[in-house]
């Protein structure tokens, strides 16, 4: 027996196929942008595919942004940690011209 609905794969990439258009509209340094979006779509379709929505678009954009969250969160930790060391820069600086014993007042 055949399946009676498409693979989320196949209609991730009937959905990509309906868009091609937009992206080739789209100024080219945002073309690979555009692309990611789907690559995010793509890294998700194992748990898409297992739901079996009857709006395959709805998926993918979940999975879209799930995937911008994950760099969110990246990003974040990664801003705590530059924050950490200017601050502990900014302290190992202020003991050495303190070092002296002078008084900044």
């Amino acid at each position: 027996m055949g399946r009676t609905n498409p693979t989320y794969r196949d209609a991730l990439r009937a959905i990509e196929e309906r868009w091609a258009e937009f992206r080739r509209a789209l100024r080219r340094h945002d073309q690979p942008r555009f692309d990611r979006l789907f690559e995010y779509a793509r890294e998700h379709a194992d748990a898409s595919g297992l739901l079996n929505h009857q709006n395959p678009l709805l998926l993918a954009l979940l999975s879209i942004d799930l995937e911008q969250e994950t760099c969110l969160d990246e990003h974040e930790q990664r801003i705590a940690e530059l924050e950490t060391r200017v601050d502990q820069l900014s302290n190992r600086d202020g003991d050495t011209t303190n070092a002296g014993g002078e008084d900044n007042e």
